[in-house]
């Protein structure tokens, strides 16, 4: 696919943290890409660097940052060389917006909602007040929250509609990209459902792109145009919808689709021995092989990302 076609590029991405019993590579030389109107689903277990890697696109940094570093093309602009003032005017909440894990977390309890989604309207296209509150009015709509709760706090409303209410702030100033760290969490199975088509309208109707982290494979496959999986700070593969559901791979993709429960037929989830390697000191070679039932003697090296059909893997087995 052509550069001009891809409104994200990401390309030897790292974010590395300082702690006490040494440095956190929590993302580790990341590469990948994301079309137009295009919605990707990253998985992959707890501790793998995905919120991380949110973090890091978005440029929301803790002060324990041991290194930042890489490229973020934005429709081919580099955004790691802007200036923290030009990021947080061009770009944040601009051309790319967030809807945090937690919503109830990411709202401020002593202002009401209605003046929260209206702010980043005010701040960066710089209309009154009056004007934002009726175009937080007509996105409120959008995604399902009745007109009269803009005049509520987040505390009166239920956890669906603080959802709702996360993601019309993150759409309100109708950005290129959307990450969506979690959003149907701790949300009940109906809810989730609403939630999700709620993102795929949105997706048809003002052609906006999803980066989608998740650990809900079955509910991230109704979104899902393509699948990314990290795992110890590393991406290990990436591919599309069709395939990686049918056909995954990469081992550890494979063992992530065997522990989701079936609805039909007899096979029983199964489970991935072992746990992740710590990201203070991770193993070389490959980081899966101490729990891989596939790894062989290259292993101990680290394997390339090689392109099998269009899927881009990175494992020994298919060079």
């Amino acid at each position: 696919m052509e550069d001009n076609r891809l409104l994200l590029k990401v390309e030897n991405l790292k974010l590395y943290f300082k702690a006490s019993k040494g440095i956190v590579q929590a993302v580790d030389d990341v590469n990948f890409s994301l079309p137009n109107n295009r919605a990707v689903v990253v998985i992959g277990e707890s501790g793998c660097g995905k919120s991380s890697m949110a973090k890091a696109l978005l440029r929301l940094l803790p002060r324990n940052v041991a290194e930042y570093s890489g490229k973020i093309l934005l429709n081919g602009v580099d955004t790691m060389a802007m200036s923290d003032e030009a990021y947080r005017t061009n770009v944040r909440w601009v051309r790319m917006s967030m809807v945090p894990q937690a919503a109830m977390n990411s709202l401020n309890p002593v202002l009401k909602v209605g003046d929260q989604v209206a702010e980043p309207i005010m701040v960066h296209h710089g209309v009154d007040k009056a004007a934002a509150l009726d175009q937080a009015k007509t996105m409120f709509q959008r995604v399902g929250v009745p007109v009269d709760f803009l005049y509520r706090y987040a505390f009166e409303l239920s956890g669906g509609m603080r959802q709702r209410v996360a993601i019309a702030m993150s759409l309100v100033t109708v950005p290129d990209l959307v990450i969506l760290d979690e959003p149907t969490s701790a949300l009940d199975v109906l809810t989730q459902a609403n939630i999700m088509n709620l993102l795929k309208r949105f997706k048809h109707e003002i052609s906006t792109s999803f980066i989608l982290i998740t650990h809900d494979i079955s509910t991230s496959s109704e979104l899902a145009d393509d699948v990314v999986v990290m795992y110890a700070g590393q991406i290990v593969e990436i591919s599309d919808n069709k395939r990686f559901f049918t056909a995954p791979l990469h081992p550890y993709s494979a063992k992530l689709m065997a522990s989701v429960p079936r609805l039909r037929g007899a096979t029983q989830p199964e489970f991935i021995t072992g746990q992740p390697p710590s990201l203070i000191n991770p193993p070389t070679g490959c980081r899966f092989a101490d729990r891989c039932a596939k790894r062989f003697y290259k292993c101990v090296e680290e394997p390339p990302t090689v392109n099998v059909g269009g899927v881009q893997v990175k494992c020994w087995l298919y060079t």
